[in-house]
């Protein structure tokens, strides 16, 4: 019971002294290879996305010249294969294309036409997104609901410390 208040004391004086918002988080748009146009060949996309996170909610943005390649969500199996029948989704509409994460969960992508075996296939995992997010650099005039949060938590926290 003790390691329970200290841990909801904690976190009270946090959410008091930084004013950190409890909430879900803006979503982020990965541009896959790390370019404009980077859904080529010869690009290491295992490498990419060993530098990226990803959460459920963002989006990734596909850039290539649509008349050469393609985009396919695909299974691992496939994947692995570099299979580009059966797939799930074709995600190629104009060459720009971007697919939204939905769901927590491993996702596989890859470009037909005899392109993956030359390394165009990606994998990523796909994580639920934190639900406490940092407090933001803002003065009291941008977060005008932060002094009464605060007055708010100190009164929780006696309450909780009272009654533990």
């Amino acid at each position: 019971m003790e390691v329970k208040r200290k841990l909801i004391l904690f976190l009270l004086m946090a959410i008091t002294m930084g004013c950190v918002r409890i909430e879900g988080r803006d979503p982020t748009l990965h541009r896959v290879g790390g370019g404009r146009y980077t859904w080529s060949p010869n690009v290491n996309f295992t490498k990419w996305a060993s530098h990226e996170h990803f959460y459920k909610g963002d989006w990734l943005y596909f850039g290539f010249d649509k008349h050469i390649h393609n985009v396919l969500e695909v299974n691992k199996t496939n994947y692995d294969n570099c299979i580009d029948t059966g797939f799930m989704k074709n995600i190629t509409r104009g060459g720009r294309d971007v697919f939204q994460l939905l769901e927590a969960r491993p996702y596989y992508f890859l470009c037909g036409r005899g392109f993956c075996f030359q390394g165009m296939k990606i994998a990523i995992n796909v994580e639920e997104p934190t639900q406490i997010v940092p407090p933001a650099v803002l003065s009291n005039k941008a977060h005008p609901s932060c002094s009464d949060t605060k007055l708010f938590v100190f009164l929780v926290s006696v309450l909780v410390w009272t009654f533990m």
